[in-house]
């Protein structure tokens, strides 16, 4: 079999590791974003698992700004974190009311930003301007995402359809995303972001993924070498580790 070598690959700005939880999306994430800030690309490595240990992996803490790790030169690092994501979406959405509308108002207005659908699109804002920030494209050869686990990130990835939708069909009022009359901006944000990830040039995926025990049973078996004990054995070999 071939090693691995990242040189061999055609390696986009944008580089994504998913997959179910546990399976070293983190791991693999760190090696190749401090492999790469090593060949002397500057690289961003953001994490947007809301339980995130790249603090952690490189014994610093991390904030939703890019935080330069000193041991690896070239290398920043970022926590995307959906509550302080939540707090700055609701007050730059509240801010500008402030001394304008009377306290009653704005404490509506508060309450109106404090659901978990105001955390999904705060938190989906601030990954999303990883991507489409022009000052973070050119400041960076590579971004890294090391993902939440599949579910969370496909629901993250689901928000922009969603929402533009229903920005489309709410013009007037507002909503916990704010005030539905100034979000038409968020539909170029949203769009931008969308046609990246699908943009093959600039984005790539790599998923993670670890064999099942019944998998390896089920191939070891096809090949005429399994054998129940010799399976039991590697599976108690396998939890002593």
């Amino acid at each position: 079999m071939e090693p691995f070598a990242l040189s061999k690959l055609h390696l986009t700005q944008y580089l994504f590791f998913t997959g179910k939880g546990g399976v070293g999306k983190t791991s693999t994430a760190c090696a190749v974003a401090t492999s790469l800030a090593d060949s002397g690309n500057r690289v961003l490595l953001v994490s947007t698992d809301p339980a995130s240990n790249l603090q952690d992996v490189f014994a610093m803490e991390l904030h939703s700004k890019p935080t330069p790790i000193t041991e690896v030169p070239g290398l920043s690092a970022a926590n995307l974190d959906p509550i302080e994501a939540a707090a700055e979406y609701r007050e730059s959405v509240i801010a500008p009311y402030r001394g304008i509308l009377p306290d009653a108002a704005i404490a509506n207005m508060e309450e109106q930003l404090s659901g978990s659908c105001t955390i999904e699109i705060a938190a989906f804002n601030a990954f999303a301007n990883f991507i489409t920030d022009e000052s973070i494209q050119k400041s960076y050869d590579h971004i890294i995402f090391d993902t939440a686990p599949t579910g969370h990130t496909l629901r993250m990835l689901q928000l922009p359809s969603a929402w533009s939708n229903f920005i489309n069909e709410s013009t007037h009022g507002a909503s916990c995303l704010g005030q539905l009359s100034g979000l038409e901006e968020k539909k170029a944000v949203y769009k931008t972001a969308v046609d990246t990830l699908a943009d093959s040039s600039k984005t790539m995926d790599t998923a993670g993924n670890r064999p099942a025990a019944g998998s390896q049973s089920r191939l070891l078996r096809a090949a005429g070498t399994w054998h129940p004990k010799s399976a039991a054995d590697r599976q108690r070999r396998a939890h002593a580790a």
